[in-house]
């Protein structure tokens, strides 16, 4: 699991940049702005030639602003267009001062496009044109006037930048966190297969050396089941391998229970027979919970091959309207699954089980007994959004 930071559009280098849900808001306020300012105008100004120039002015800056995502596959277009923003603006701001409120949204979307050091210089000339501005309709100067909008507008550029680096350092924690929960599955996984067969490999050449001489036979099937058991460790690998490799299990509703009878067909050779039942209208369900059912079946299935001895297993996956429910029941010895969580020396795959369904906010229960077989059960919610994909 990794989290990735937001998405850029091409062109965009700006510290607001994966901030999308904020145009539709900039156009609103910029909308509000010139329209009241228009208004204004008009109401303190003959409408003479230069009224109707300020309000055409005041028409296209509006309709300009919406055009953002006309060429968004451009990657010259964010700096064309946000360049003939701060343009129109300062065109209007100085023939009418009041246009000079219209300056937020444009300087927001200098900080959407512009890399931080053009951002701040194309801010801190905005505040200095809109300062000159309110000069023009002010008796006399005063300092307050040029320094406050400089502080605000620089004092806002930098925090905004502190907030930029403090998501970025925080998506790349997570993302750590992702890949260290990763690497803590395939430990998992390596351990309760590869890392067990080896260890049962080196028992059983240790077991055929000791009688090699003294009886022979004995030695000669201890090192035929030394490789049986590399066989299915080879198998292992390649499993492991297999599952890192993206495999599309949203093509159709129909992908996870094919996926899942692929992987009962695997297990099937260890001489179990593996049943594998729909209940329910199979539906495409979230990638990430595809994939989780199906290593919990594999790491399941493999669970039993190893040490349940079981004959019959079956493997049954149920859609709900809000859920997707996966059991494997066997018919093997069974275990207590307290006694196994309090000795710690087995289980990290049941474990494993476990952690996979907490992650994606789903459950995991272990129903065994000795004697009884084992069920392995683990349900995760699903959305009906997600579920008509």
């Amino acid at each position: 699991m990794s989290v990735l930071p937001p998405a850029r559009r091409p062109g965009e280098h700006g510290i607001l940049a994966p901030a999308g849900r904020l145009d539709r808001w900039l156009l609103a306020v910029l909308v509000v702005l010139l329209a009241t300012c228009a208004v204004r105008y008009v109401d303190r100004h003959a409408f003479d030639a230069t009224g109707a120039a300020v309000l055409a002015g005041a028409l296209v800056l509006g309709l300009a602003y919406a055009t953002r995502g006309l060429l968004a596959d451009r990657s010259w277009w964010p700096t064309a267009w946000v360049s003939g923003m701060v343009l129109l603006w300062g065109a209007l701001t100085a023939v009418a001062p009041s246009f000079a409120w219209c300056a937020v949204p444009v300087a927001f979307a200098v900080l959407q496009v512009l890399p931080f050091g053009w951002a701040v210089g194309t801010v801190v000339t905005m505040t200095v044109l809109l300062t000159a501005a309110w000069q023009r309709i002010t008796d006399g100067f005063d300092p307050v006037q040029v320094a406050g909008p400089i502080g605000v507008a620089l004092v806002t550029v930098l925090a905004y930048r502190a907030l930029d680096r403090e998501s970025l350092a925080r998506q790349h924690a997570q993302a750590e966190v992702g890949a260290l929960a990763e690497r803590t599955r395939l430990s998992r996984e390596i351990h309760d297969s590869v890392g067990q067969g080896l260890s049962s490999i080196n028992l059983l050449l240790q077991a055929a050396e000791q009688s090699w001489d003294a009886q022979p036979a004995t030695a000669r099937e201890h090192v035929r089941t030394a490789a049986a058991t590399a066989r299915e460790g080879l198998d292992e690998v390649r499993r492991v391998v297999r599952d890192l490799a993206p495999v599309d299990l949203t093509s159709s509703a129909t992908a996870l229970p094919d996926a899942l009878r692929a992987a009962a067909a695997q297990a099937a050779p260890g001489g179990m027979q593996v049943e594998v039942r729909v209940d329910g209208t199979p539906v495409v369900v979230p990638a990430a919970v595809a994939a989780a059912l199906v290593r919990t079946a594999r790491g399941a299935l493999a669970n039993v091959r190893e040490h349940a001895g079981a004959t019959r297993v079956a493997l049954t996956v149920t859609y709900h309207p809000d859920e997707v429910v996966l059991d494997v029941r066997d018919d093997g010895r069974g275990f207590d699954p307290a006694a196994v969580r309090a000795s710690g020396t087995r289980g990290r795959g049941l474990a494993g089980v476990r952690d996979r369904a907490v992650a994606l906010g789903g459950h995991a229960d272990i129903e065994s007994a000795p004697g009884e077989g084992t069920t392995v059960s683990v349900r995760f919610p699903v959305r009906a959004e997600e579920e008509s994909r």
